[in-house]
């Protein structure tokens, strides 16, 4: 074989090589998130510790409201949040998955119906919530991550204490349960 044929062949096998690792980089399934942290991480008043508990639904690629490439995508996700002193919180929103290597990082926003129970008193029954996460991505698809984010009522009410909540996750993608 002639240099340049053989130049050819290692430039095509490398440059086929990289566009299946980008897009093996890009697949994302959906994925099934189970969550549990500590609600109102801020506040040391004791009547409004609650540990905090998720499960959420996070659309996969083929969903994608916005595909930015290199596996950065704007999709949808949907869920419910409960804690041990009666709050329940239904919502949904939106999330940007932005992969660097095994690394994601997902900051995401919602909103949703909120139901105190006998925890902190957030203003309104209107609340919304802002998160950001780091995770570790397996070779299955499988995640693992930690969580910080914020649920107020964007001050739509003239009472909005807001509260932080810290949460660790379980992602699981949704065709493993299924």
């Amino acid at each position: 074989m002639k240099p340049a044929a053989r130049v050819m062949l290692l430039a095509a096998c490398l440059t086929t090589g990289t566009l299946a690792a980008a897009e093996a980089q890009a697949a994302q399934p959906a994925l099934v998130s189970f969550g549990a942290g500590k609600f109102d991480t801020s506040d040391n008043d004791p009547k409004n510790s609650a540990t905090d508990f998720r499960l959420e639904y996070r659309f996969g690629d083929d969903t994608d409201l916005i595909d930015f490439g290199s596996g950065i995508a704007l999709r949808p996700w949907v869920g419910v949040e409960l804690t041990t002193d009666g709050m329940k919180y239904a919502l949904g929103g939106l999330l940007l998955d932005i992969p660097i290597g095994p690394l994601v990082i997902t900051p995401s926003f919602g909103a949703g119906a909120f139901y105190r129970g006998a925890g902190k008193d957030l203003g309104s029954w209107v609340e919304f919530r802002s998160t950001i996460e780091v995770g570790y991505r397996f070779d299955n698809g499988m995640r693992i991550s930690a969580a910080y984010g914020h649920i107020s009522n964007a001050g739509i009410t003239d009472d909005n204490p807001g509260a932080e909540i810290g949460t660790v996750y379980l992602h699981i993608p949704a065709d493993l349960l299924f």
